[in-house]
């Protein structure tokens, strides 16, 4: 098993449209919703491979609800660590001739307590591991060297 640690994971929606005029109304080809984050979107591709994978990362408000339910769609074992902010959102506008438009939210501000409760489930998650992949942004406020830091 190989466990994966967001620390910023997001909710991606993807916006399929034509041309994107700014101040204009514009009617979507389709729309797209995934789980995102780099860590969250290596879990997906272990899992879419056969690999089982587990997914450490913190969630709060209505889309950490939703970012787990869409990782359980996908056979991923969930870590949640509950925070006080909401998870992101993520919207990334995709033309027809390929340009790509993102809108990234920052994250919500972790506490040092829900910082120390990622650390401490990342550490217990990862007994047994073969593997176990930091990656992504951090949300505002948290150290540079999060994921290099000394655990506990």
């Amino acid at each position: 098993m190989i466990v994966t640690v967001t620390a910023n994971p997001s909710v991606d929606r993807t916006i399929e449209i034509d041309v994107f005029q700014r101040g204009a109304v514009t009617r979507t080809r389709s729309a797209l919703l995934d789980a995102g984050g780099k860590g969250v979107n290596v879990a997906r591709a272990l899992a879419a491979n056969g690999h089982r994978a587990t997914a450490v990362l913190p969630t709060g408000g209505a889309e950490g609800v939703q970012l787990t339910a869409l990782l359980a769609a996908a056979g991923i074992a969930v870590v949640e660590v509950p925070v006080a902010g909401a998870v992101r959102s993520n919207i990334t506008i995709a033309e027809a001739d390929g340009t790509t438009t993102k809108l990234n939210e920052p994250g919500p501000h972790l506490s040092v307590g829900e910082r120390d409760r990622l650390v401490a489930s990342t550490l217990e998650a990862a007994k047994g591991a073969e593997w176990v992949a930091l990656c992504g942004s951090l949300p505002p406020g948290v150290p540079t060297d999060f994921y290099a830091g000394p655990a506990g």
